[in-house]
C-alpha cells in the first residue's frame, strides 16, 4: 500500500494552473507549444485542465524550457511536480474512485459536509458501511475494497501531524431514523458521533423536523478549502451514481453560502451533542 501522499493532489492541481498561467505570459497558444516539442495535439491542454494522473518531469522541464522562465520559476514548477508525482493509496482503489475526490479531501485543511439522508463517510461505523454498501448492485469484492477504502478515509482526521483537517458537518433527523442493521449497531453509531463531536477538529449539527423544512443545502456536498490564495476551495457534488466536481468560482461561493444556511438552521455543536445522547438512549 502507497503511503499518506499528503499535498499530492493539490500540487498537481497547482502545477497544471501555473503551467498554464506561464504559457500564457509566454504568448504561445496550447496547439503552438505541442508543435514546438512535436507533440500530439490536446497533450498541453490536457496538462493545464489537470487531466493527467502523474506529471513526467521531462514534460515539465521541455515546457518550462520553451517558457524561458526563471531560475526561482523553474525551481518552485519542479518542486510542484515531484509533489505531484508520489502516488497516493486510492490510486490502489481504481475501482472504487473515478474522480480526484479521496486526495482532495486527503489534502483539504477544511471540509464542509451537508449530507441530507444518510452519515458522512468519514464519521460511519463499519457496521453502518457495510449496511449502505449491502443495497447496491455491487459483487462482494467491490464491497470489501469498497468498505477498506472508506475507513482508509477516514484516518485523515487521526493525523497527528498538523495536518489533519478541520470537519464540519450537517446532518438530518432523517438520517438517524433508518432502521438498518442491529439495535447495538445503531447506537454504536450514534455514539460514534458523540465520540465524534468532542474532537476539536470535528464541528457537528443537526437539523431536526421540529425546527421546520431545512434551510440552504439540499443535496449531498463536500466543500473542500486548502491553505494558500492560489488553492481556491473545491465543491463535489455527491449523485447516486457519480461524484461531480465544481470549481468555478461563483458556483462555490453558492455553494458555501448555501452550507452556511444550513448551519444556521441546524442545532449547535454543544445542542447537537446532547440531542445525540438522548436520540441514543430512545433508539428501539
Amino acid at each position: 500500500m502507497t503511503d499518506d501522499a499528503y499535498g499530492a493532489t493539490i500540487a498537481k492541481r497547482c502545477l497544471s494552473q501555473r503551467l498554464a498561467e506561464l504559457r500564457v505570459a509566454s504568448g504561445y497558444t496550447a496547439n503552438h507549444v505541442c508543435d514546438i516539442l512535436n507533440w500530439g495535439r490536446g497533450k498541453v491542454g490536457r496538462f493545464e485542465a489537470n487531466q493527467w494522473k502523474r506529471p513526467e518531469m521531462s514534460d515539465v522541464r521541455d515546457l518550462l524550457r520553451i517558457y524561458g522562465v526563471s531560475e526561482s520559476e523553474r525551481e518552485e514548477v519542479e518542486e510542484l511536480a515531484i509533489r505531484a508525482r508520489t502516488r497516493p493509496w486510492w490510486r490502489d482503489f481504481a475501482e472504487i474512485f473515478d474522480s480526484e475526490f479521496p486526495g482532495y479531501e486527503n489534502d483539504a485543511t477544511t471540509i464542509r459536509a451537508f449530507m441530507p439522508l444518510i452519515l458522512p463517510g468519514l464519521l460511519q461505523t463499519q457496521a453502518y458501511i457495510e449496511s449502505l454498501l449491502r443495497t447496491g448492485p455491487r459483487p462482494p469484492k467491490w464491497r470489501r475494497d469498497a468498505l477498506r477504502a472508506r475507513l482508509r478515509r477516514q484516518e485523515i482526521l487521526d493525523r497527528s501531524d498538523g495536518t489533519a483537517p478541520t470537519l464540519s458537518a450537517v446532518i438530518t433527523e432523517a438520517s438517524l431514523l433508518y432502521r438498518w442493521g442491529s439495535l447495538g449497531d445503531r447506537r454504536e453509531q450514534i455514539h460514534h458521533l458523540v465520540d465524534m463531536a468532542a474532537r476539536r477538529n470535528v464541528e457537528l449539527r443537526v437539523q431536526r423536523f421540529e425546527d421546520g423544512p431545512p434551510s440552504g443545502a439540499h443535496s449531498m456536498v463536500n466543500i473542500f478549502s486548502f491553505d494558500g490564495e492560489r488553492r481556491p476551495s473545491l465543491v463535489f457534488v455527491e449523485t447516486d451514481y457519480v461524484i461531480e466536481e465544481v470549481s468555478k468560482r461563483e458556483s462555490v461561493h453558492g455553494y458555501v453560502q448555501s452550507f452556511e444556511r444550513a448551519c444556521d438552521g441546524a442545532l449547535d455543536p454543544h445542542d447537537t451533542v446532547a440531542y445525540l445522547e438522548r436520540f441514543a438512549d430512545r433508539l428501539e
